[in-house]
């Protein structure tokens, strides 16, 4: 599968670009590639159909918040048009050029009031590291629309029903023409519906919808990482002409623990040791998921080494084993010493001088041939 692009790319605008800069600019495009100015190029008819769907995601306050936060994945499940032909780009958006603008049927191609998939709604999920390598049920809470109790989502009020528009006939469309030229746009009165509501239900102000505080219990997995999306399958916005609801996504956002960091299924963490400790070895606590437990350091530890811990990461959340654990070794040093210790890392230093280790006087002697000044090549031609 050919990867999308960014829609801020496609239509050619920067990202803090404006919905009218958004609007000029699919407009430019749609021109620019429509069938009727470019029949039998397929070419143009896949970038017309990019277009259309860079403009349907950039003209929407929600859509454009949740594709800036997320990418194309936050736009998986519903909310938006697949365009899968030109006449489903007409039906959406042919009122912005007018349909037959080029002088063909363009605007014949609309497919009418077809059902719709309802939008998709998302809430967070917050929960702890511990929440999510065990996995946990949580209680999340949203709001979406349902159809007003009141008028049965007719949006009429009770005892009256929608009548058909008189502007369009009921067409829900209205044609003009001049000259050669045809345009067919949304009708003005009923807003492409075909009937209008001449007196509208009080409860819903005429829309048939209304907004409803639902909660919802759902079972994480265990395993989960930040950002990963929980669907809820039917619990979004109701859809439109009879269409399938939206479902519900459930981001999660995994608070910071004060000692583990994670990379994957693995987990990562710092533990100081003395210079006593790392030098003749030592047992430790070190920090896990089940708390505080006990670590062997081998004699002669490192600072910056790392000792791995098998079998005490997190998870794998399709339930393909457990990562590990990481202990970075940080050796530190005393800022303040009592006189006894100095004493005694005095008499550490002496010994250190008489038993200098081979890698170390390797180092030092490097490090001197390096600075010693070096005779300049004529000097050494009369000395040969």
């Amino acid at each position: 599968m050919a990867q999308q692009r960014d829609f801020y790319e496609v239509l050619g605008v920067e990202r803090s670009a404006t919905t009218v800069q958004i609007t000029e600019s699919y407009r430019k495009l749609a021109i620019r590639y429509h069938p009727d100015k470019n029949p039998g190029n397929p070419e143009a008819s896949d970038r017309f159909k990019e277009a259309a769907r860079a403009f349907e995601v950039l003209s929407d306050d929600q859509l454009r918040a949740r594709y800036d936060r997320y990418g194309h994945a936050g736009l998986q499940g519903g909310g938006t048009h697949e365009f899968n032909d030109i006449g489903d780009i007409f039906e959406a958006f042919g009122d912005m050029f007018g349909g037959g603008i080029f002088g063909g049927d363009a605007g014949g191609r609309r497919r009418g009031n077809r059902p719709r998939q309802g939008s998709d709604v998302f809430c967070t999920i917050e929960m702890t590291l511990l929440e999510a390598a065990r996995g946990a049920t949580k209680t999340v809470e949203f709001t979406r629309h349902e159809a007003c109790g009141a008028c049965d989502g007719s949006g009429a009020k009770k005892g009256t029903k929608p009548v058909q528009c008189d502007y369009c006939g009921g067409r829900g469309q209205v044609v003009q023409s001049a000259g050669v030229f045809r345009l067919q746009t949304t009708c003005p009165a009923c807003r492409g519906s075909g009937t209008v509501i001449r007196e509208k239900c009080p409860q819903c102000a005429g829309d048939g919808l209304t907004e409803e505080h639902v909660e919802r219990k759902v079972t994480i997995p265990a395993g989960v990482d930040r950002d990963v999306r929980v669907r809820l399958a039917g619990e979004g916005e109701p859809g439109q002409n009879g269409g399938p609801p939206g479902d519900c996504y459930c981001v999660i956002e995994i608070e910071d623990h004060p000692f583990l960091t994670r990379d994957g299924r693995d987990l990562h963490c710092e533990v100081p040791v003395t210079f006593s400790q790392a030098a003749l070895g030592s047992t430790i606590e070190v920090p896990t998921l089940d708390g505080p437990k006990p670590l062997q350091v081998a004699r002669g530890t490192q600072a910056g080494d790392v000792i791995r811990v098998r079998g005490l990461g997190m998870p794998e959340v399709r339930g393909r084993g457990i990562g590990d654990l990481h202990v970075h070794v940080h050796v530190e040093v005393p800022r303040t010493l009592s006189p006894k210790a100095e004493q005694l890392l005095r008499e550490l230093a002496a010994e250190e001088q008489k038993a200098v280790s081979p890698k170390r006087s390797s180092f030092f002697s490097r490090l001197g041939e390096y600075f010693q000044p070096k005779e300049p090549a004529s000097e050494r031609e009369e000395q040969a």
